[in-house]
């Protein structure tokens, strides 16, 4: 055999003896284990957080009518009640953020840093928050409109051109709870012997129930009574707009006397309240706002003006609606109040005449405003309409109002209110740093 530089391998290889494998090493969780955290409140959230923010607006605002419906004094028995400051904080919080439960909050309060910041290690509970939502209407209403007055003292909105949209928002109630009168009557006599028969089982035998149960059934009962009773209140309204022969097809829900079906965005029809959102071109913030139990946004544009008005003591120079606010005699009212309208001209069926040719029974104004429509230059303002109050529409969707957790118009307009105080903050946080590097809400 000749020499190679390497040896060769010998014929047979050698046998590969295989080792067992362990098992796999893993760090597993250790829930008994003990540990100390020094974390203060303070330093959970971040300098520019949206809920300081939030706070510092709050702490900006005459919070004295709030604190005047205190019960809870100093030198009186009693504990001492929840800051008022925390609630409208937590509710500002919790619109920018898409939560509109009282309970989700509740639960946040306990698990999310903003929503703990917030309470400070004060507890609260989903009745209160849910009752402080809609009992202070008349502030938040006021709380509108100084925000508002606050921004225009600044010269950051004008309120020279507003255009205004209706946003349909299903109620709190089902399409089955609507009821002619008959079955109105019906239900009133069968609700009310129902208080009565829970009255005399408690006189009777006071030890047949517990004592809460008895008034939980007891609240119950009235509650329903109550509801029935409002609908046949609303009755006689529905039976006056429609016509003789329709008036027994009159309904009123027995879970929101004051909801009225609609026809909503998809086109189907459910229980809903219109809004009425008004919106500053310019800025996109929001200058009033209102509620009704109208399906049609008809006749909605002079008691917005009127609405305006009263705010801020003047009217806008030029308001932007779309064709379904069209109507005449609003906009005669509209008009005299020195308002400059651009709304879209309805088709006419002779698609031969000009739609923006006056007609011989338009008054001046009427006439002023059609032609006016058929220029491109109301055409190109008319455009500011979508980029506005659609605009903010559609962030009101999408921070949640969808549908409204509570019943009855006054109600519904506090939660409005909400959005419209929660969007104007955002705004004007943005307003404010383009004009100035300092924000203050003061």
């Amino acid at each position: 055999m000749s020499e190679t530089l390497f040896p060769f391998p010998d014929a047979e290889a050698p046998e590969v003896v295989e080792e067992e494998k362990g098992e796999a090493r893993v760090v597993a969780p250790n829930r008994d284990q003990m540990e100390l955290r020094a974390v203060d409140l303070e330093s959970l959230l971040v300098l520019d957080h949206p809920a300081r923010a939030v706070w510092e607006f709050v702490e900006s605002l005459d919070l004295s009518p709030l604190y005047a419906a205190v019960g809870s004094v100093e030198g009186r028995a009693g504990r001492p009640a929840v800051d008022p400051r925390i609630y409208m904080s937590l509710w500002l919080y919790a619109v920018l953020e898409g939560v509109g439960s009282a309970r989700a909050i509740e639960r946040l309060t306990q698990q999310h840093d903003a929503y703990r910041w917030i309470c400070g290690g004060v507890s609260v509970n989903h009745h209160s928050l849910a009752d402080f939502r809609v009992k202070h209407v008349e502030y938040l209403d006021r709380v509108l409109t100084h925000s508002v007055a606050v921004l225009m003292v600044k010269g950051l909105v004008k309120l020279n051109r507003v255009s205004q949209d209706g946003i349909r928002v299903r109620a709190s109630a089902g399409a089955a709870s609507f009821r002619r009168k008959a079955s109105l009557k019906s239900c009133l006599e069968e609700a009310q012997k129902q208080v009565e028969r829970l009255r005399q089982e408690l006189e009777d035998d006071p030890e047949a129930t517990s004592r809460r149960q008895a008034a939980a059934r007891q609240r119950a009962a009235e509650e329903r009574r109550r509801r029935v009773a409002e609908a046949l209140a609303q009755m006689p309204e529905l039976e006056a707009k429609k016509g003789p022969k329709e008036k027994e097809k009159a309904r009123v829900s027995t879970t929101d006397a004051e909801a009225r079906v609609m026809k909503m965005a998809d086109g189907g029809f459910r229980p809903a309240y219109n809004g009425q959102f008004a919106v500053d071109t310019a800025t996109q913030v929001v200058v009033g706002v209102d509620v009704s139990n109208c399906g049609s946004d008809q006749g909605q544009l002079s008691p917005m003006l009127e609405q305006l008005k009263a705010r801020y003591g003047t009217v806008p120079s030029e308001s932007l609606v779309d064709g379904g606010f069209v109507g005449l005699q609003d906009f005669e009212q509209a008009i005299e109040m020195g308002t400059r309208i651009y709304a879209p001209v309805a088709k006419p069926k002779d698609k031969s005449r000009d739609p923006y040719a006056p007609l011989a029974t338009d008054t001046p104004a009427i006439a002023a405003w059609r032609q006016r429509m058929g220029s491109r230059e109301a055409k190109e303002v008319y455009k500011e309409r979508a980029a506005s109050v659609e605009c903010v529409n559609a962030q009101a969707r999408n921070r949640g109002l969808q549908r409204f957790l509570v019943r009855g118009m006054t109600k519904a307009r506090a939660v409005l209110l909400w959005f419209a105080i929660a969007h104007n903050l955002l705004r004007s946080l943005t307003l404010q740093a383009e004009d100035s590097p300092t924000v203050s809400f003061a």
